[in-house]
């Protein structure tokens, strides 16, 4: 079945390869020396000494409550004729249990049609005067041209005060839903947050929800409608108005266009504080055939927003891994040891429940040294006193983003909406610079040794569970590695000791009956196979034609025009793409080509020319598989999974390396197998790991040892 991978992933490379442009050359030009350059240098080789810092001048904005119940936060700023309303929501999370994800189905489906427009109107309408207008579970924004804005408004209020909900929207976001769901459980940081999130703050906590297909599932219009009725209320909300407007037109606009919003009672929730683990836990979640590793050190932290340990962690957390090349982690993981790209740290405030989490993906080999260097970092927090020079850094980088952050009128909003929120001191980010300035070398080894514990850490790795998982045993605190799924469920490693008898061998050739039996299958004089996929929304024929001994040719067609083609012809290989001319096949893909035209590559496997090594068992869609770890003759590794009960080939991972890129990790899943003439081919293959979602192919037809004009295998150069 390697040919179908093999071609899948020539197809991915069309679809989804993005130009990466060339970067110009940059050449030093000699610049002749002023008799100043001399002191011009040593001025240079100096930083200023810095000044005290000064107090900000944050910029009006109005706030006034509305008789409703709603809070209106106003910005002018007059300098573009523009303006923009967002609706925020001061709900406590819920916990949505086995409706996980109706809470954004519900933000999602408001936009979607009101009782007086479609989804099509609104979008028309909306577009027709270059405004914006956007739901989600937590509010709403839009925005336009100051002029337009009345039109926009009376859309906006039609949206948030009379959504209908349309039952086919409805359908159609779950389809999204799923959708997306099947690339994401492949995504090993989503498979990370998934898990981190559970570990975390435990089940039943709204910040361990996992959105899976059963709970989309399990979503009704009815609980989506329910959250719209409940928690959409004005007396629930903040109104923040920003741009080019007056506090007398935003109260006048406020009142016209959402005073009918009728106030009423708000569901409440509270939870129990999340407890950081009394000893350090190792958890993993495996990823077929991953070539790096997802790291996460990670726990809840109790800090709250506006607090002093708000900013005193934030400038702590700057030294430790917060910058980008300015952070501990990144100066030891990646510009020291070469281990990643980037190592990062972040220390969150939250009114629920805050986070400490320190990540970094990498290499496979270097994924328990990773975590050594992870753990001496947040030691060295603890344990040492920063130096007066990193801290100043941190300050400064500190202080410029925040000096950087005024510029936005939205960032101004967001300040002011903050301190309504969290009743904060009306000049807390006025003296932003001051309390920042003033915090100490003491106070951030304090901070340090009150939120940064490697001791009492979850430290969540996705990855490959055959090469990596065992070196990680000694970080756990006693000597147990708790395993997951990519959706936060807890499983349990199947450890079922092979049966007496079972090897590669006997796998392999248990597959080799149920295709056909060995002498049929070396007796196939042809074989065609015709398939059907969806690609990007274009309908794709997927036809390939082989002869005995070894001649093959392969096409994708849409539409009647040949999208891609390769052919061998026993001697030479050739490839065409649409759009482009075709060329002789050498190198690496000459051999590629010329193990495609192999009638049945697994009777090679017990030819001794491939090294085969049973693994062990594992689960492939539920079902108990052997594992077997293959190297072909020229070197290349893959793993298959066949079916304990069923003898069928059931799954293939490879790792794919594209020059100039990260490699890529494709698993292709095999099922519905389908027989002609005693011979059997796998009605549906599923390809996965080659693009943003899983390509499906679908067996329409195939012939056996039917005659096949060979003249479709000539190449002409």
């Amino acid at each position: 079945m390697k040919f179908i991978n093999i071609y899948i992933f020539v197809l991915a490379g069309l679809l989804f390869w993005q130009c990466t442009p060339k970067v110009a050359e940059v050449i030093d030009v000699p610049v002749e020396q002023e008799p100043m350059a001399e002191k011009v240098e040593a001025w240079r080789s100096s930083a200023p000494e810095a000044g005290e810092a000064r107090k900000i001048e944050m910029g009006e904005y109005n706030v006034f409550t509305m008789d409703n119940g709603m809070k209106v936060i106003v910005v002018e700023n007059h300098k573009l004729p523009r303006v923009s309303y967002s609706v925020s929501l001061n709900s406590d999370p819920i916990v949505e249990g086995d409706k996980a994800g109706y809470i954004s189905a519900a933000g999602d489906l408001m936009g979607r049609g009101t009782k007086s427009r479609t989804k099509a109107e609104i979008d028309k309408s909306i577009d027709q005067i270059g405004a914006s207008l956007s739901t989600f579970s937590t509010g709403m924004f839009g925005s336009s041209l100051t002029k337009h804005q009345h039109t926009m408004l009376e859309i906006y209020a039609d949206v948030l005060l009379n959504p209908s909900f349309p039952k086919e929207e409805f359908d159609k976001i779950k389809t999204q839903t799923l959708s997306g769901l099947q690339s994401s459980k492949d995504d090993p940081n989503t498979i990370a947050s998934n898990v981190a999130g559970i570990v975390n703050y435990g089940v039943g906590h709204p910040y361990a929800e996992v959105v899976t297909e059963e709970t989309v599932n399990n979503i009704d219009l009815a609980s989506c409608k329910k959250y719209y009725s409940d928690h959409f209320r004005p007396n629930n909300a903040y109104l923040t108005i920003v741009g080019d407007i007056t506090l007398a037109e935003a109260k006048a606009n406020a009142n016209k266009y959402f005073g009918a919003w009728k106030k009423g009672k708000v569901p409440t929730a509270s939870y129990d504080l999340p407890a950081r683990p009394e000893k350090t836990s190792v958890v993993f979640a495996h990823k077929e055939g991953a070539v790096q590793s997802v790291i996460n050190v990670t726990y809840p932290v109790d800090i709250a927003p506006g607090s002093d340990d708000e900013l005193r962690s934030s400038l702590m957390n700057a030294i430790l891994g917060g910058g980008v090349f300015l952070g501990r982690l990144m100066q030891n993981l990646r510009e020291d040891k070469a281990y990643t790209y980037g190592a990062r740290s972040s220390i969150s405030s939250d009114k629920l429940v805050g986070r400490f989490n320190a990540s970094a993906s990498v290499r496979n080999e270097v994924t328990d040294s990773s975590i050594v260097e992870f753990i001496y970092e947040m030691d060295r927090m603890v344990n040492e006193p920063v130096s007066e020079e990193d801290l100043q850094l941190a300050k400064n980088s500190m202080a410029g983003s925040f000096a950087r952050s005024l510029e936005s009128p939205q960032s101004l909003a967001r300040y002011a909406r903050n301190i309504v929120r969290y009743n904060l001191p009306e000049d807390h980010y006025t003296t932003y610079l001051e309390r920042l300035d003033a915090i100490t070398v003491g106070q951030v080894q304090e901070t340090a040794r009150k939120y940064v514990t490697a001791d009492n850490a979850n430290i969540v790795v996705v990855g490959n569970q055959d090469e990596i998982a065992d070196k990680l045993v000694r970080f756990d605190g006693d000597g147990v590695i708790d395993f997951y799924d990519a959706f936060g469920n807890k499983i349990e490693v199947d450890n079922s000791v092979i049966p007496d008898g079972i090897t590669a061998e006997s796998v392999i050739s248990k597959f080799i009956d149920r295709s056909g039996g060995k002498k049929k299958l070396e007796g196939l004089k042809s074989l065609e196979t015709h398939y059907t996929m969806n690609a990007m929304g274009m309908n794709l024929n997927v036809d390939t034609y082989k002869m005995a001994p070894n001649k093959v040719q392969m096409k994708i067609t849409t539409g009647g025009q040949v999208f891609q083609e390769q052919t061998f012809d026993g001697v030479k290989g050739y490839s065409a793409a649409m759009g482009s001319g075709g060329v002789i096949t050498e190198g690496p893909g000459f051999d590629e080509l010329k193990n495609m035209a192999i009638m049945f590559e697994h009777l090679n496997y017990l030819k001794g020319d491939y090294k085969l090594e049973l693994k062990g068992l594992d689960k492939v869609n539920g079902e108990s598989c052997y594992k077997i770890a293959i190297t072909d003759p020229s070197g290349q590794k893959s793993t298959e999974y066949y079916g304990a009960q069923s003898g069928y080939l059931l799954r293939t991972l490879a790792v794919n390396a594209v020059e100039g890129s990260n490699p890529v990790t494709m698993v292709t899943d095999f099922s519905d197998y389908q027989q002609v003439g005693g011979i059997s081919q796998p009605g549906t293959v599923s390809v996965s790991g080659v693009g943003p979602a899983p390509m499906k192919m679908v067996l329409k037809e195939f012939k056996v040892n039917e005659a096949i004009d060979a003249s479709i295998f000539e190449i002409k150069e």
